[in-house]
């Protein structure tokens, strides 16, 4: 119900845009740039975190870590703007087509907290990635956005832990939803998230899909830090 109501008042109601505030626009074309996948923006790349965790996948970003960017995603993910999916989808779409998977690829998004899911109304990262897989399929490209995995045991806010306390945080705490183990074995899957900080959601999923017979060929996110360096001020909102 809470989802609806966002998708009608977004409709009715005059908006700004989310990321530099211009008005009467949910998204102006400057910030559609920043977050990546248009023509104009700026290529996909290949981020690393430092420290890079033991594990982790290649890792590709539409878009640089950025005031605008964190603003976007942030609207969509806990201000319900859902009409922000769509253009996040094609952001991530662009970084999913640089992991290079032949043929058919499964999109596995990194599984948010129950209780993080609930209090949104919507699962964001699962909405973001459907949009990303039907992008890639106007492309043609046989994508399948897959909610394969879950979060079995509760976990604290990753956005108050240090590189070193991530890890800690989520081992052991991701695997494969019930039924969905064989899915995982299809296809290659790309895991997908909005954002990259430390990598430790990403190398705990990668680790997910392998224990479950899958076979992870990279992983793509909306956006990275902006330099090799991990920038100590991203922040998760997961």
């Amino acid at each position: 119900m809470r989802g609806w109501w966002q998708e009608i008042t977004g409709l009715v109601l005059p908006v700004d845009c989310a990321g530099c505030g211009r008005p009467r626009t949910e998204l102006c074309e400057r910030c559609r740039v920043l977050i990546g996948g248009a023509a104009e923006s700026v290529p996909v790349r290949r981020v690393r975190p430092t420290p890079e965790p033991p594990g982790l996948p290649p890792v590709y970003a539409a878009g640089r870590y950025g005031d605008e960017v964190r603003a976007v995603v942030l609207a969509h993910k806990e201000r319900g703007a859902l009409g922000l999916a769509r253009p996040l989808g094609t952001a991530l779409a662009a970084a999913v087509r640089r992991v290079g998977v032949p043929g058919t690829v499964l999109l596995v998004p990194v599984p948010s907290a129950r209780r993080a899911v609930a209090r949104r109304g919507h699962d964001a990262t699962a909405r973001i990635a459907r949009a990303a897989a039907r992008e890639l399929r106007r492309g043609g490209v046989p994508a399948r956005a897959v909610a394969a995995l879950r979060q079995r045991r509760p976990v604290a806010d990753q956005s108050g832990l240090g590189a070193a306390g991530r890890p800690a945080n989520l081992a052991g705490a991701v695997a494969a939803a019930g039924g969905s183990a064989a899915l995982l074995t299809v296809a290659p899957v790309v895991l997908v998230d909005d954002l990259m900080t430390t990598g430790a959601s990403l190398t705990v999923a990668a680790r997910a899909v392998t224990a479950a017979g899958g076979r992870v060929a990279g992983a793509a996110v909306v956006a990275g830090p902006h330099d090799p360096e991990l920038h100590s001020d991203a922040r998760r909102c997961r």
